[in-house]
Order: structure tokens, then sequence, then C-alpha cells
């Protein structure tokens, strides 16, 4: 597998263990209720509507939604994927009543499946929660992260997450400013990233497809389709 690009490696490394440590409370709290108008609550309801006994999580910040959304049941098959090891370390200790599989990979880049933590076609449920804004490239680049998830999810299986948007969504002056910001940083990579393109993306992958928009946030949640005739035979 070749090394992550430059771009992924500085955009994931803002996040060590001080930045962690208050990333619920500014991001998840301040910044999402106040700047980019989408309170967490409609976040963790996305997982609670979502999410299954076999989960894979990509970017997985600190698990603050996988600790509060509940699984359908208490035994779940969660697995972690991250580049970042000390988000990873975060992350698993913060749900680690549950046993997580840990896997340090590129979401950008083909998954390690069948290696003992990765399976082809298991799982019930893969999310990407605010991930998508972080990583750079087009949406043709992204779009590697479903990839990804279409390869690990089983046929009727979930995916869903969200992202910010900078076009196709009502932006603000301060969601603008901080969007600004953060481009200019490498934190985010989302200067190109607008509502219809992330539409058919997961069109080109998934059905039963939902959209909403709150603020400059969407949320989306798709189903991989069962395999057709062609496909099978």
């Amino acid at each position: 597998m070749p090394p992550p690009p430059e771009e992924v490696i500085a955009g994931q490394a803002v996040y060590n263990r001080l930045m962690l440590a208050g990333y619920d409370v500014l991001v998840l709290g301040f910044h999402c209720r106040l700047v980019w108008r989408c309170a967490k609550r409609h976040m963790l309801d996305n997982y609670r509507r979502n999410i299954g006994a076999r989960h894979v999580e990509f970017g997985t910040g600190t698990a603050y939604f996988l600790d509060r959304c509940g699984f359908p049941t208490g035994t779940p098959e969660l697995t972690l994927v991250d580049l970042n090891p000390t988000v990873l370390r975060v992350s698993a200790a913060r749900v680690a009543r549950y046993h997580p599989a840990v896997v340090r990979a590129d979401v950008l880049q083909p998954l390690p499946f069948d290696d003992g933590k990765l399976r082809t076609g298991h799982y019930d449920s893969v999310g990407a929660n605010f991930l998508l804004h972080c990583l750079p490239g087009s949406w043709a680049d992204k779009a590697a992260v479903f990839d990804n998830a279409a390869a690990a999810l089983r046929p009727g299986g979930r995916v869903f997450g969200s992202t910010i948007l900078s076009s196709g969504v009502p932006v603000n002056a301060p969601a603008r400013r901080l969007m600004k910001a953060y481009n200019t940083r490498g934190i985010f990579h989302n200067t190109d990233d607008d509502l219809a393109g992330l539409r058919w993306q997961l069109d080109q992958r998934f059905t039963d497809i939902q959209l909403a928009v709150r603020g400059c946030v969407a949320l989306f949640e798709a189903t991989k389709p069962a395999p057709t005739e062609d496909q099978t035979g």
C-alpha cells in the first residue's frame, strides 16, 4: 500500500491528545451548534437509525457517538479505522467495553480486507462522520471512502455520516470565515465540496439514499444494494 499523501498526513496531524481532549466541547458543542448550525443530536440520531451489530467506523474522532448511540446488541462487533494512532488510542479506550478491533489505515486507499481485522461484505453498517471535509481532493478522490464502505458492507448494509459543505447549502458568514481558515491550514479540504456532488457519488454505489441539510452540514444515509443476476452469475 503506498504511503499517504502529505496533505492527508498534515490534515490528521492536528488531532493530538490536547485537541482531542477539547474536541467534544469545541467542535461537537460550540462549532456544530453555533457555526455549522447542526446540533450534535442530529448526528446522534443518524447513528441510532443506522448502526448495526457489526459496525466499521471510518475516521473515529473521539468515539463520542459510538459511546452514546446504543447498539442493537450488547456485544457488537466494532472495528475502528483511522490513520492517526493517537485518535485510534483515544477512541478505542472510550469504547473499550466493546473490545473494538483497531485498523490503522488511510481510508482514501483500498483497505486491508480479510487480514483478520476487516472482512469483505461482512458488516451491517459503516459510519463516516465529519470525515469527508477533512480529506484532500475532489469528490472523485474522496469517493474512495464510499468504495471502501461498499466493499465492507453486506448487501442491505447501511453507510451513514455527515460532512461540512461549502456550496449547495446555506453557509453563513462565521462558517465561511472558519472554513476558509481551516482550508488554509490544511485541516479542511472542502472548498469544492457541494451537495450535488455528494449525492452523485452516493447514487453511483448505493440505494435508499437520504440526505438532510442542517446549516452547512449534510447528513447522509444509504443502503448497499443486493447484487444483480449479472454480478452473481
